[in-house]
């Protein structure tokens, strides 16, 4: 089994809280108005975020003692989102080694 190093691209699994915070800044986004004035504030725009969503994720540390690790996720739209203290794992919340064909 592979072990996590810094800047791998790996999986990461939405869970039900991510994807609620990532579809809380994107309203708040649209609500504020900041993009019809122009103002050259940069929002969080992009694709609803689902539970269960596979997003490519970057290992940007990694916890030697418990095998977690934060992860930079990128997202369906011009954002992205960290995550903390994640482990590897099939169920939402957790991040998986991609497939190799």
């Amino acid at each position: 089994m592979a072990s996590p190093t810094l800047g791998r691209i790996v999986l990461y699994r939405l869970s039900e809280q991510d994807a609620s915070n990532i579809n809380r800044r994107r309203k708040d986004f649209r609500s504020s108005g900041a993009a019809a004035d122009r103002t050259g504030f940069i929002g969080h725009i992009g694709n609803p975020a689902v539970e269960g969503q596979l997003c490519p994720a970057q290992i940007v540390r990694i916890f030697d003692d418990s095998m977690a690790v934060n992860l930079q996720v990128a997202l369906d739209g011009n954002d992205q989102y960290w995550v903390t203290s994640r482990i590897e794992g099939e169920h939402p919340g957790t991040w998986a080694w991609p497939e190799v064909n």
